[in-house]
C-alpha cells in the first residue's frame, strides 16, 4: 500500500534532482511499510538510507548551486546541515530503542513539501541557466568536451 505519492508540483525541471527527490517519497513509503509489518530491522535500514541520502544528495545539490553561482548557496547549505543533524538524532534515538518512524515520516514529509517547493524552487533558474551554458560550450576546453574526454576518450 502506498502511503504517499509524488506530486508533479514538486518537479524542479532538473531531471537528476527530481529523481533524487523522488527517493524521499520511496523512503517515507518504506518507513510506512516497515511500520505496518512491525519490522524494526527494516525501519533501521530506511533510517540508514535516509542518512546516506542526505549526505550524497545534499553534497551533489550544493555543488550544483556553487557551480551556478547561486547567491544563497551558503544559506541553503546551512539548512541542509540542520536537517542532517535532525536525521542523525532520529538514528541515535532509534538505536536506543525509540520508535521514531512516525516522527521521521513527518519530518521527511514536511521537508519534501516545504523545502523542495520553496527553498529548492528558488535555485532552479540559476542551476538551469548554468547547465545550459555548460552544455552549449562546445570548445575544446569547455565542460562538455573535457567530460567527454575524461569518460570516453
Amino acid at each position: 500500500m502506498v502511503y504517499l505519492e509524488w506530486e508533479s508540483d514538486l518537479d524542479t525541471g532538473i531531471e537528476v534532482i527530481d529523481g533524487q527527490h523522488k527517493r524521499i517519497v520511496e523512503m517515507i513509503n518504506g518507513l510506512h511499510a516497515a511500520q505496518l509489518r512491525m519490522d524494526k530491522a527494516a525501519v533501521a535500514r530506511v533510517i540508514e538510507e535516509v542518512v546516506d541520502y542526505t549526505l550524497s544528495h545534499f553534497a551533489f545539490e550544493e555543488t550544483l548551486l556553487e557551480d551556478a553561482g547561486y547567491q544563497f548557496s551558503r544559506a541553503h547549505k546551512k539548512v541542509h546541515e540542520l536537517f542532517i543533524r535532525r536525521v542523525n538524532v532520529f538514528r541515535t534515538r532509534h538505536q536506543a530503542g525509540d520508535d521514531v518512524a512516525d516522527e521521521l515520516k513527518d519530518l521527511l514529509g514536511r521537508w519534501l513539501f516545504n523545502h523542495i517547493r520553496n527553498d529548492d524552487a528558488n535555485y532552479v533558474e540559476a542551476v538551469k541557466a548554468n547547465m545550459q551554458q555548460l552544455t552549449r560550450d562546445d570548445s575544446n576546453s569547455g565542460w562538455l568536451s573535457r567530460s567527454m574526454r575524461r569518460f570516453f576518450g
